[in-house]
């Protein structure tokens, strides 16, 4: 049977969507099409290359971070190597590159990353870029591929968490994990699991308990993780909790498209519990 036509398909894709974290692969060379915009000679003490580069990524000038991290002759420094992988995640969701640059770029992201859990286990942002990068690289396979990797993105998740509790941001990607495992269909699970692999269990108190860690590390931080906490609380019949988060969600000041969505929804549940 093909894949198209089993009654799972459209619900992974959908928990693909959710996941989705990054893209990565195979080993490829630096990209080439990245124009220099600063002049990283002038750069060369290492704490000033990680302080401009932070800065710059903070702009949204990712490019420009790629270019200081790269050139900056200490692209084997595991402190440069994770925010190489940090600067190509970020422009592989530029549409402005084309979908085949986008995902070499990925697949260069985990080349980087991967063979620092060997020498770096104990490093928090190894963990974490390994395992967005390991999940993006997994969805450019194919589905097979994805399902096969849920739990080894999870488990490198859950190390990151150990080793830095307060990362507001891998605690949310923490509980839209368990929050998409959640959601999906028990008689489309079993069609999967039937033909693919096995996929993980969780439930709304765990995809919560993430939701609520990571609004207690950086409150207000992000608008999705407010309508996740009120969703999660409206399934658990705390309708009163429920409220509040989504109200926050609902009001939230709109900057991305995230925060639109997240406006739109919360107001759509809000109109349920009336």
């Amino acid at each position: 049977m093909s894949l198209n036509n089993i009654s799972g398909t459209s619900a992974l894709y959908n928990i693909m969507k959710g996941f989705q974290l990054l893209r990565a692969g195979f080993v490829l060379s630096w990209p080439s099409i990245i124009k220099h915009s600063t002049n990283p000679d002038k750069i060369t003490n290492v704490s000033t290359i990680l302080d401009t580069a932070d800065g710059i990524f903070e702009m949204g000038r990712y490019e420009e971070c790629y270019n200081i991290l790269i050139n900056s002759k200490n692209e084997k420094d595991i402190e440069v190597k994770w925010r190489l992988c940090r600067a190509l995640y970020n422009m592989a969701k530029d549409s402005k590159y084309d979908e085949q640059y986008r995902k070499d770029i990925i697949f260069q992201a985990f080349e980087i990353i991967a063979p620092e859990l060997e020498q770096n286990w104990d490093h928090f942002a190894v963990h974490k870029w390994y395992a967005l990068t390991l999940d993006a690289k997994s969805s450019n396979i194919g589905i097979r591929e994805k399902i096969k990797q849920l739990e080894n993105v999870k488990k490198h998740m859950d190390l990151a968490v150990t080793l830095n509790p307060n990362d507001a941001s891998l605690l949310h990607m923490l509980g839209e994990w368990s929050f998409q495992v959640t959601e999906l269909p028990w008689h489309q699970r079993k069609t999967i699991e039937t033909l693919i692999a096995r996929i993980p269990y969780s439930t709304y108190e765990d995809a919560l308990e993430y939701f609520l860690r990571a609004e207690a590390a950086q409150p207000r931080f992000y608008s999705m993780n407010l309508l996740r906490i009120g969703y999660c609380y409206l399934k658990l019949n705390k309708c009163d909790q429920a409220k509040y988060y989504l109200k926050l969600a609902a009001s939230y000041p709109a900057k991305s498209n995230n925060d639109h969505q997240a406006n739109k929804e919360a107001v759509e549940l809000l109109r349920t519990l009336k």
